[in-house]
Order: structure tokens, then C-alpha cells, then sequence
């Protein structure tokens, strides 16, 4: 059976950059209010909405009873007393010296969201123009792929009044945006169209597309390789598993960058079934779709650092041929890893990827991966937990921070390595005791990171699909975590 057509690309109106001077032509026009002590305050750039209005924008919003808090919205009908028919109020929260980047982000993402009829919108904030543009385009996003009376998205252009040198910000934004677009698109796709083998021809066309270089290991190339954490996990699914891997390479590249991301395409938990939540198993593929939409980001940046991303897919079902509590499988590295749990399938994929893709010898690895329940115990479904080599998760964790993603660096003990010791094998894929879940899911990683290479984990099973409500730039379902910290990341090595 050949694997089903994709979804079509998500919905990406341009952007582009206007002088602050210029006569406003939008049928949406959005501007800034922040929070205070003292009451709200319009921020800096609406003076030509203001002046539009006579005059009166500061009173129609106060009867509105504007807060400025963050995710407020309030809709102002111009009633011809403008060239726009309507004034979109984001709450930008706090009124400190200017706006912020991921203020500005969250502010234009939550006005996008309330937007669906109009084609062209204005954005009046004085705030940095790729933060601006970056979050109107993941605002405007909306997976509407299965919708068969779906509601036409309309808008088709995004105005930025800044000064022209702010457009290497917004097409940075723009790239940025569609990778994380790219990430969401393929998390909210249904199981029944994504599963290994769709997944990978998916992942092989994207990268071909690109002139990039791209291998694929169906499971006839993955038992000649004897990589036995995949084959283990992927037995029990009648959709054998696939490793893909996508390289960039650039002239005079000043570092080589691995990626590595968890793609299991649906998680029943295999023959220790889930009891809860097994509808949102669809996103345990995050981490490898945030891989390798951010290969392709950077490739199309024309960063100069090589990166390789090394991504195992998998499908992790009950069946008579499942693999069982108490197997003793054999990885790709020769090691030998004792069973506990069949749900605790992601780390046991990893470790085959990563030992391949230390093999490449790169200088850098950053993994990500929907793996653990207690990441959202401990930090919540918005925090990315990060952990690693310690120079090099604080890197991370920073870059990730500066591109609006919230990441907390936690540590890996030594000591914790004892609890993962197995009678029978190498090592167990679960710890003898319930304790500090996510961190030993980040130690058993560390043991097939290659000596020597700066790594860091990011666990990313909250953030990765918003299960509540949409928020600031953030819709319900795939949210695209991991990405812009990818992208970041590498930004930083070419900066060098």
C-alpha cells in the first residue's frame, strides 16, 4: 500500500515591511495596549490609528474596559471614520520601556487568532519587525486539512510598519514561522495518514525539495544494520519502522550540528496499553518533526554550520507480534537493554539514532522528544525541560529563550544510573523506581550519547501538543516546541 498524500502545506499569507509614514491600506489593523499600576496605555505606534480616529482611540477602549493584560482582544469598528473598518487592541501586559520581543510575539499571535475575514492586516506596534511578523504568521496558522466545509482563510498579506532594514528580520520570521508551521501540520495530521513509512517519504520529498541529501532505512536496511530499538519497538505494528536522515552541508561550514528527534506516529503504549490520554498520542512524533522541519529552516537561513538529523519512526502497538515486558533487545551499538515497560518505547528508538548519529562525528547534538509524563508533572505543559552537558544545555536553554521558547534547565546525577541497572542486560528502559522520571529518562539517553560530544535532551511531551485552550501565538493540538530553540541554537554556532 503505498503511504497516503499529505496534508496540503499550512496557510502562509507574506509579509512585508511599510515606512512608519505610509498611508495604512488594511481591512485589520492592529495596535498595542499594555498593562499598568495606573490603567492601560496604548503603546507606541498607533498614533496615526489614534489620529485616524480623532482623537479617540484611547476613550473607545477604556469603555471597552481594556485591561492591557496579555491574550486580551477588543475590536473597534472604525465606522467610516478611517480607511480601515476596523481597530484589533492586543494586550501586551506589563507598561515597561518599549515592547518586548516575545511581547510582541504573544500580542500580534492572540489579534492573528481573532482574525478569519480579512485579507490584509496592519500591524502598528513600535516593536522589533521580525518578532511582529513572527507572531502574526503563527497566529494566523489553522489546520484545517480534514475540514470538508471548512472556512475559507482569506488574509493574504501582513504590513509591518518599520524602516527597511527590519526585512532581513521578517524574512527570517517568515522561514522561521513555516518550520514551525511545517511541525504543527504534520503533529496535528491523524495517524491513519502518518505513520512511518508516510512519514519518511513525507520527510524524503521535503528535503529533495531543497536539494538536500536524504536517506531512508525501510526495515529490510534497518535488520541488515541491526538496529534493534527500532525493530523492537516497530514489530508489533503491521506498518514496519524507518530511520530517516537529512544532511545540509555548507562551504566552509564553522560547526556540524546533529539533530535527533523521537518519531513514534501513534503511541498505544503497546502491550502495556495506555488507560488515558491516547488520543493525543499522535504528537509523540514532535521531536522528529521539529528535526527535521529545523534541517530545512536552516538550510534555507544558509547558516553556515552542517547539520545532520537523524530521526526513527516507529509505531508502537499491541499485536502478537509485540515486543514484550522482559524482552532483551539488541541496539544498534551491540549493547543490550532489558524491557520493563513497552510505553517507555521513545528512549529505546533514541538510543539507536543517536549512536548513529555520533558516527558522524558531529560537534554538537541536540535531541528532542515527547518522552516523558513527568516532564509535565514537573514543569507544566509549557516549559521544555533541558538536560545534558552543562555548557552546552545553558547555550541552549538561552538561545531557545531569546526565540520566545520557554525552557528550564534541570540536571542529570550520576546517581541515578544505578537505578536503571538491569540482572539480565546492559541497562533497564525503566528505573526500579518512580523518582525523578524525567531526568532518568535523560540519563538512560546519555549512555548512547558518543563520549566526548556536548549534547542536550529536551523533553518536550507538555509543550509539544496544547491539550487547553489557544493562547498568545499558540493554537490547540501541534504547537511546533523545539523548533525556533533548534534554529536559534544553530544561529548561535554560525555566529561564532
Amino acid at each position: 500500500m503505498p503511504p497516503a498524500a499529505p496534508p496540503p502545506p499550512a496557510f502562509a499569507p507574506s509579509v512585508s515591511v511599510v515606512a512608519p509614514t505610509s498611508q495604512i491600506r488594511a481591512d485589520a489593523v492592529v495596535v498595542g495596549v499594555h498593562s499598568g499600576r495606573d490603567g492601560m496605555r496604548v503603546a507606541a505606534g498607533a498614533e496615526a490609528v489614534d489620529a485616524a480616529l480623532g482623537g479617540r482611540l484611547y476613550e473607545a477602549l477604556r469603555a471597552l474596559g481594556a485591561t492591557g493584560n496579555v491574550d486580551e482582544v477588543l475590536k473597534i469598528p472604525t465606522l467610516g471614520l478611517a480607511d480601515f473598518p476596523l481597530v484589533v487592541a492586543t494586550g501586551l501586559g506589563a507598561d515597561d520601556t518599549g515592547v518586548a520581543a516575545e511581547a510582541a510575539r504573544r500580542g500580534t499571535g492572540a489579534a492573528l487568532r481573532s482574525l478569519t475575514g480579512q485579507r490584509r492586516v496592519h500591524l502598528a506596534l513600535d516593536a522589533p519587525a521580525g518578532a511582529l511578523a513572527e507572531g502574526a504568521l503563527l497566529g494566523a496558522y489553522a489546520f484545517t486539512a480534514y475540514k470538508s466545509s471548512a472556512a475559507k482563510r482569506v488574509l493574504r498579506t501582513i504590513t509591518v510598519a518599520a524602516t527597511p532594514p527590519a526585512r532581513a528580520e521578517v524574512k527570517r520570521a517568515q522561514v522561521v514561522a513555516e518550520a514551525v508551521a511545517l511541525t504543527r501540520d504534520l503533529v496535528n495530521t491523524p495517524p491513519n495518514d502518518l505513520y512511518p513509512e508516510s512519514f519518511a517519504e513525507r520527510a524524503r520529498a521535503l528535503a529533495e525539495n531543497r536539494d538536500l541529501s536524504v536517506e531512508v532505512l525501510d526495515e529490510k536496511a534497518l535488520r541488515r544494520g541491526k538496529f534493534g530499538g527500532i525493530l523492537g519497538v516497530g514489530q508489533g505494528s503491521a506498518r514496519p519502522p524507518r530511520l530517516v536522515r537529512i544532511s545540509y552541508r555548507p562551504a566552509k561550514a564553522k560547526a556540524h550540528l546533529a539533530l535527533v528527534g523521537k518519531g513514534i506516529t501513534f503511541d498505544s503504549g503497546g502491550l502495556n496499553l495506555k488507560t488515558a490520554n491516547m488520543a493525543a498520542m499522535k504528537s509523540d512524533m514532535g521531536g522528529a518533526a521539529a528535526a527535521i522541519a529545523s534541517v530545512l529552516a536552516i538550510a534555507t537561513l544558509k547558516l553556515p554550520v552542517s547539520v545532520t538529523a537523524t530521526v526513527p519512526m516507529a509505531e508502537n502497538m499491541p499485536s502478537g507480534t509485540s515486543y514484550r515486558p522482559s524482552d532483551i533487545l539488541r541496539m544498534y551499538d551491540g549493547s543490550t537493554v532489558e524491557i520493563g515497560d513497552t510505553d517507555a518505547e521513545g528512549r529505546v528508538i533514541l538510543a539507536d539514532a543517536l549512536v548513529r548519529a555520533g558516527q558522524d562525528d558531529p560537534d554538537y547534538l541536540i535531541e528532542a522528544s515527547t518522552l516523558t509524563g513527568a516532564q509535565i508533572v514537573a514543569l507544566g505543559p509549557r516549559l521544555i525541560g533541558a538536560m545534558g552537558t552543562d555548557g552546552w544545555r545553558d547555550t541552549v536553554v538561552a538561545a531557545g529563550a531569546s526565540a520566545g521558547e520557554g525552557l528550564w534547565a534541570m540536571p542529570l546525577p550520576d546517581e541515578l544510573r544505578t537505578n536503571l541497572d538491569s540482572p539480565v542486560a546492559d541497562i533497564a528502559n525503566i528505573p526500579g523506581e518512580r523518582w525523578a522520571g524525567m531526568l532518568v529518562a535523560g540519563r538512560f539517553l546519555g549512555e548512547y550519547v558518543p563520549d566526548g560530544v556536548p549534547w542536550v535532551h529536551l523533553d518536550i511531551a507538555g509543550p509539544a501538543f496544547n491539550q487547553g485552550s489557544a493562547h498568545g501565538y499558540t493554537p490547540k493540538g501541534g504547537t511546533g516546541a523545539g523548533v525556533r530553540t533548534m534554529i536559534a541554537a544553530a544561529e548561535h554556532l554560525a555566529a561564532r
